[in-house]
């Protein structure tokens, strides 16, 4: 009998690991190299938005978007990206809540009740910062889907050269797209020359 067994289970686990082998080999040839840029492609475009994009919409009044600090709410009120409300994922400027599912999530559902039809583009510390793409990823979780701006405020506030074209260099441009205090400030239209582009090829 023990030995029918073992038999039995040497079987099933030879069944097992045949189909992993040849399930993984119909799924490596069935997506291509050329598939997966492709992806890649739409994932970033569906994504990622430009703050020289982003810079724009504020130049033209666009309100189709709402700009979410991710940082604390010590940090935002120190100083923040002009018009973005807070939805903090941090306690203290040192100390993640990522752990606060429940009001992180409540508070992006709010948004979408408040502005129905705008995108939610969230911000944190800098490109480098994994905070909103943690929170995007919890947030897809609950069926709540938000876009990322692809800088963070360390490069907004402190990089402005980095990622602005060079005849906006001037070093005093920034605080026009800067806010301080607990509200968040409303951009000014500007009928500024922008080199980018309406539609599909644009920021």
């Amino acid at each position: 009998m023990k030995e029918r067994l073992v038999v039995a289970f040497l079987i099933g686990l030879g069944i097992g690991a045949i189909t992993l082998y040849v399930g993984q080999q119909v799924f490596t040839k069935s997506v291509s190299d050329d598939d997966l840029i492709a992806e890649f492609y739409r994932v970033e475009n569906a994504v990622s938005i430009s703050p020289h994009g982003l810079r724009g919409k504020m130049d033209a009044g666009d309100e189709s978007y709402i700009l979410v600090d991710l940082r604390s709410a010590e940090e935002y009120k120190e100083e923040h990206v002009i018009g973005a409300v807070n939805v903090p994922a941090y306690s203290d400027r040192y100390t993640s809540a990522y752990g606060e599912v429940d009001r992180i999530v409540n508070s992006f559902k709010q948004l979408k009740e408040q502005y129905p039809g705008r995108d939610i583009i969230v911000y944190c510390y800098s490109t480098a910062c994994m905070t909103g793409r943690k929170i995007g990823g919890i947030l897809a979780d609950h069926d709540v889907y938000v876009k990322h701006l692809n800088i963070g405020w360390y490069e907004w506030r402190h990089d402005w050269n980095s990622w602005n074209h060079e005849h906006e260099w001037e070093t005093d441009k920034v605080e026009k797209y800067i806010w301080s205090g607990e509200e968040p400030g409303e951009p000014k239209p500007s009928s500024e020359f922008s080199p980018c582009t309406e539609g599909e090829f644009g920021c």
